[in-house]
């Protein structure tokens, strides 16, 4: 296999067709690092806007690291994947703390950073300081597997490591980020999954895959598992002054940082009513009495499925305990939007103050 890519043809292509983004062209490494942290699992086109927010409200690394955690996730609501919010705020507080506020150029300092790996690192080091390190997204494993015609799955590490491999024997010295660019943006425009535009693409005169007519097949992905399937029950627990309780998850569990409704994963042989008055009092250790159903949402986390139930709810007995949460609080509805929350409950609170008629006739069962 002859590890040669026209770079200049590419670079060229780059030049001409790259699209706009706010990170793009940036001397700002804090800017490049943040965008490489939110791509990490969010298409360009669904991280730009919140790009936009988050660097809004924190312009330079300095304002990360002396927001509080809970404003850092406020900002970051609805993007996923919360523990890059959480690794990138502690990460900017090591930069500030030990590096001065400049971001290291060094692989070996800045994969010691929080939420730093092996690509992004590679990515922020090529972007930000012309560093010749070939950082390989999906995009390039897709526009890479077909230039030179490998057809072994590329969900195997041996396959990783040997496209990475390719990607480290390919980088530009000159423009090492660009370089990383074109191939990324080659693959999200022209070499794209389904019916890829080859006769738009600079380097279709070698590509394997154009030649043997395989695009159609390469890459090849073994099947992804089928998502699981949990019905999710919460109460929204409503006090006398009109107030509904909210727990904190831990750091260190899914979504860690998040406030929630009480309530869990339904167990087989049981309602989901039944389960939130069994979560409510292993979770919190009071009894609870469950009215109405007032909301069933669906939502998809990377590796399963959940229907979130949720039930109007009063105390019977007991004082709440933040048995399997970091805190609780009363609040009220105009205060939840001050926390952050996972999308599903959040989609619940919007059903709340949207439908304030419904939650004042609960109040009344209370």
């Amino acid at each position: 296999m002859s590890n040669e890519i026209p770079a200049d043809k590419l670079l060229d292509w780059f030049d001409n067709n790259k699209r706009e983004m706010p990170w793009r062209d940036s001397d700002s490494p804090y800017r490049i690092w943040v965008s490489e942290i939110m791509l990490q699992q969010t298409r360009v086109d669904q991280a730009q806007p919140y790009f936009d927010r988050f660097i809004d409200r924190f312009p330079t690394v300095h304002d990360l690291a002396e927001a509080s955690q809970q404003e850092v996730l406020r900002v970051w609501e609805g993007l996923g994947y919360y523990s890059r919010a959480r690794n990138l705020h502690q990460a900017a507080q090591t930069v500030v703390t030990e590096y001065e506020g400049q971001l290291p150029r060094n692989y070996n300092e800045i994969i010691q950073l929080k939420g730093i790996g092996p690509y992004t690192a590679a990515a922020v080091l090529s972007i930000a300081f012309n560093k010749p390190h070939a950082a390989v997204d999906g995009n390039i494993v897709r526009v890479l597997s077909r230039y030179f015609g490998i057809e072994e799955d590329v969900r195997s590490s041996t396959t990783r490591r040997k496209i990475q491999e390719l990607a480290d024997d390919l980088i530009d010295q000159k423009r090492p980020g660009d370089f990383n660019q074109s191939l990324m943006e080659l693959g999200a425009l022209v070499c794209t999954p389904n019916e890829p535009l080859c006769h738009e693409c600079p380097l279709r005169q070698k590509c394997k895959a154009h030649q043997q007519v395989k695009t159609d097949v390469i890459p090849y992905k073994s099947p992804k598992k089928t998502k699981p399937h949990h019905d999710i029950g919460v109460g929204v627990i409503i006090n006398d002054q009109n107030e509904v309780l909210i727990a904190l998850r831990p750091d260190d569990a899914m979504l860690g940082g998040l406030w929630e409704f009480p309530g869990g994963k339904k167990k087989e042989n049981e309602s989901v009513r039944e389960t939130v008055t069994r979560e409510c009092e292993e979770e919190l250790g009071i009894e609870v009495k469950t009215y109405q159903q007032i909301a069933r949402i669906k939502h998809s986390y990377s590796h399963f499925k959940i229907t979130l139930h949720a039930f109007i709810s009063c105390i019977e007995s007991g004082t709440p305990q933040p048995n399997d949460s970091e805190q609780l609080k009363w609040v009220s509805l105009q205060e939840l939007d001050q926390y952050p929350f996972p999308r599903a409950n959040r989609q619940l609170i919007d059903k709340l103050t949207d439908n304030k008629a419904t939650f004042q006739n609960s109040l009344d069962l209370n």
